[in-house]
């Protein structure tokens, strides 16, 4: 066993290879969906494939590696591999998150032996399918969302794979743009093996597994002993998806949750059937969102690597929307990840209320807009990710303009899509009100108006929390609900489905507004100075701090009058509750 020093010395510098793999991924990445969202991760696994260490990126692309590297061992023998090495792979039925996911993986040597594996996933903005971007909801089959790719060496001893490449750039729009992803993600590997080695090379083989055995072993100690700190119980919890794009029917998630002294099993099987349309949770996605919320609640400061994951049982039902049969539609996958999120931490609220968030804006809108620029005469393919709002914190209001949960997005700025693609952004704001009152507030929902500069555009889309809010816990309000509007206020004008393809023509006004969150707890006991801040700030209107806060508005000095506050409350009913 190494000295608890150096294992975290070596800690440290492996989750420093992971992140470096990530800093050259996004600054020599092609897409925005790279180099602004930064929608990528990195990760770092010994010789068995066990994660050992992970980059501060998207936390959701990442429990896949676990099912894709025991899938990936099986398939390649030490023997089978050489420096130089990478094997790409996105097959949601063999640890895949979904198609536009693309996994590159290469193993790492020192001496010529096998000392392990560094792998990154990355969002592209295309890999074929029905339509450009491969984020159309609606879709019935996986054969329709794009280029499905088995385990495949794209790179063998140092050499790119002519055929390989061939194949894929046969089967996409804007070939330069994805092969050029594709060889970023190559390039982060390179700087990856070699950051490996050189650690190998400096504490020394026997260390640096013994090292590693440990860091896993620790994890696991922390989660164990976080888990006995909890009280040993059994509680449930359900969210909703509007629809899976083709019918009106919403899709339930159920969750149950049993703590028992230092162990968790997650249950699942109570979830609704598969859906029809492409709503459904990969069983990667799934344990993702699963192992996310496990680790946020018992101990989020815990290194995250396999280790964590041992003490949690996740239970599924094949066919059913959290985990799914081919040939299942998946690329919606979000819309399920984030319910089971959301179910867990509204189940988890009933024995620890003070490690939990009200309900988030739950979904994830993504969208995807192509054609042909105007100006060139070149097509284009403009991904684009939005969040929404962040559920209320038992101490604070939710963090207003940051994602939440598990992908934990950036934005593309205004400047950058503008620059690159045919459109405008006209306005990009919070929208006042949106988000649910309580003693804590949840965060602001955010609207952003996108201008179509040229003709004949697809815009394929999945989101949801249309038609359910964001849920407040202990008395906190909803937040709320989002909507796609076609030429607001305009001749024309139309609700867009939450999940779909539509063509649209230049001049044509997107508005997407994206959920709130809910808050926490009564209103009634929020603090008045924090009402007079999002007045003066202008987070929350006159008329919504009265209605919902039970407050009376100096309208004058956009502040609450505190001695009618008093007097009016003091001749209120009592609130039975």
């Amino acid at each position: 066993m190494t000295d608890i020093v150096t294992m975290q010395v070596i800690r440290y510098a492996l989750e420093q290879v992971a992140d470096e793999m990530g800093y050259t991924l996004v600054r020599t990445g092609r897409s925005t969906i790279i180099t602004e969202i930064k929608d990528i991760s990195c990760v770092v696994t010994d010789a068995k494939g066990q994660t050992v260490a992970q980059a501060h990126h998207t936390p959701s692309l990442l429990a896949g590696f676990e099912i894709t590297m025991r899938e990936l061992v099986k398939e390649y023998r030490p023997k089978d591999l050489a420096p130089g090495d990478v094997i790409l792979m996105n097959d949601p039925y063999r640890g895949g998150q979904h198609i536009m996911d693309l996994y590159a993986i290469a193993p790492a040597f020192y001496k010529g032996e096998l000392i392990g594996f560094v792998g990154n996933i990355t969002h592209h903005s295309d890999l074929g399918g029905v339509a450009a971007g491969g984020v159309a909801g609606g879709i019935r089959e996986i054969y329709l969302e794009g280029l499905r790719l088995p385990f495949v060496k794209v790179m063998k001893r140092g050499v790119e794979d002519k055929e390989i490449i061939g194949i894929i750039a046969n089967q996409i729009r804007l070939p330069e743009r994805t092969l050029g992803d594709i060889r970023a993600q190559i390039s982060s590997l390179m700087v990856g093996t070699k950051r490996l080695a050189a650690l190998f090379a400096r504490y020394g083989k026997s260390t640096m597994q013994r090292a590693c055995r440990d860091l896993l072993d620790y994890s696991e100690r922390r989660m164990r002993q976080g888990l006995l700190a909890l009280p040993d119980a059994t509680v449930e919890g359900e969210d909703f998806i509007d629809d899976d794009g083709i019918g009106d029917r919403p899709i339930r998630i159920k969750v149950k949750i049993a703590i028992k002294g230092d162990r968790a099993v997650v249950d699942l099987t109570g979830c609704d059937p598969q859906a029809e349309g492409n709503t459904n949770s990969t069983i990667a996605n799934t344990h993702a969102a699963v192992y996310y919320v496990m680790m946020a609640v018992v101990d989020p400061h815990a290194p995250a690597n396999s280790g964590c994951y041992r003490p949690i049982e996740v239970l599924t039902k094949p066919g059913t929307i959290a985990h799914p049969l081919p040939p299942g539609a998946v690329a919606a996958r979000t819309n399920a990840s984030q319910k089971i999120a959301e179910a867990m931490f509204a189940s988890l609220s009933k024995i620890v209320p003070d490690r939990v968030t009200a309900g988030s804006h739950g979904q994830i809108t993504t969208c995807g807009f192509g054609g042909k620029d105007p100006a060139s005469g070149r097509p284009f393919i403009f991904t684009d990710i939005q969040g929404g709002g962040n559920g209320a914190r038992p101490k604070q209001d939710g963090a207003d303009g940051q994602d939440s949960h598990l992908p934990r997005f950036m934005n593309t700025p205004a400047e950058a899509a503008e620059l690159r693609f045919p459109v405008r952004i006209e306005r990009y704001e919070f929208i006042p009100d949106s988000g649910g009152a309580g003693t804590t507030r949840g965060s602001l929902a955010i609207r952003r108006d996108v201008r179509i500069l040229a003709d004949r555009v697809s815009f394929a889309r999945y989101s949801d929390r249309h038609k359910f809010a964001p849920q407040g816990l202990f008395g906190g309000l909803t937040g709320r609900k989002g909507a796609l509007i076609l030429n607001p206020a305009a001749p024309g004008e139309r609700r867009l489905k939450s999940k779909g393809l539509d063509t649209l023509a230049a001049g044509d006004l997107l508005r997407m507004e994206l959920p709130g969150a809910g808050g926490y707890g009564d209103p009634r006991r929020r603090d008045l100075d924090a009402i007079d801040r999002d007045l003066k700030d202008g987070k929350v209107s006159p008329d919504g701090a009265e209605r919902d806060y039970g407050v009376v508005v100096d309208r004058g000095r956009l502040a609450v009058d505190r001695g009618a506050t008093d007097r009016m409350r003091a001749s209120a009913p009592r609130d039975p509750r």
